[in-house]
């Protein structure tokens, strides 16, 4: 009896040291460390250009009077350059761009790598410059671990309800109710709580997200799949050692 008693007891240990129930859930945090007030509807500053970013840019003299030129159906001959070429920004900070070679833009805004870009390009007569960043991106968890997608931002107006959208909207085993918006902010990331769940929600879905913002909708566990994949197998282990204690018994 005391080795039954022994094997039941190791077996017991065994499933619940095996046991993964709810182990899928992702960013679990103490709710005072999430912000559930004050979540900004709109950008609170210009995205700065960062390490690994990608950025092509457009250059035409004359302050761009090709732009006008394009529309109106006159000829192109004041355009010096209109690629897709994509330039990436380096570790340094830097990004080497044709003509004027390495330029520091790490840390600027469009707006102000667009007049950088104009300054260093002033060897060409009234420089007008476009600068447009190729991979910005979301990353959304739609309440299903497989069903994660990278979101690249086409619109810099991209909102949650538009990304969610694109991820395909929340899964089934998605909680609409418990939705995290992770942000840089200041180097650190902060944690935006938003409740979809109800019509209160609605004015959250048309918050503008940001590149490199987090999406995660906290999923519902399946616990009658996961309970069943973690115990059968340690079950059929107990029913074979039993059997094994059985004829062991019997023997003797």
């Amino acid at each position: 009896m005391k080795k039954l008693n022994l094997l039941i007891y190791i077996s017991v240990i065994v499933m619940l040291s095996s046991c993964g129930v709810n182990s899928n859930v992702m960013f679990k945090v103490p709710k005072g460390d999430i912000t559930y007030d004050s979540i900004p509807m709109t950008p609170q500053e210009d995205y700065r250009i960062s390490v690994d970013d990608k950025l092509t840019f457009t250059l035409f003299t004359n302050n761009g009077a090709e732009i006008i030129d394009l529309m109106s159906g006159v000829s192109e001959k004041n355009r010096v350059s209109n690629t897709n070429y994509e330039f990436v920004v380096r570790r340094n900070g830097e990004v080497e761009l044709p003509v004027i070679g390495k330029v520091p833009v790490a840390g600027l805004t469009i707006e102000t790598c667009e007049d950088s870009l104009a300054n260093r390009f002033s060897m060409y007569q009234q420089p007008f410059v476009q600068v447009r960043l190729t991979n910005q991106r979301v990353i959304v968890f739609p309440g299903n671990g497989s069903d994660a997608k990278v979101i690249p931002l086409i619109n810099s107006n991209t909102t949650l309800m538009e990304a969610l959208a694109q991820a395909g909207g929340i899964t089934d085993r998605g909680k609409a109710n418990t939705i995290k918006l992770m942000r840089k902010v200041n180097g650190e990331r902060v944690i935006y709580g938003i409740d979809l769940s109800t019509i209160e929600g609605l004015k959250y879905a048309d918050m503008i997200v940001q590149a490199n913002d987090y999406i995660y909708v906290e999923p519902t566990p399946d616990l009658g799949k996961e309970i069943a994949e973690d115990i059968v197998p340690v079950v059929s282990i107990f029913s074979s050692a039993l059997v094994i204690f059985s004829a062991i018994t019997l023997l003797k």
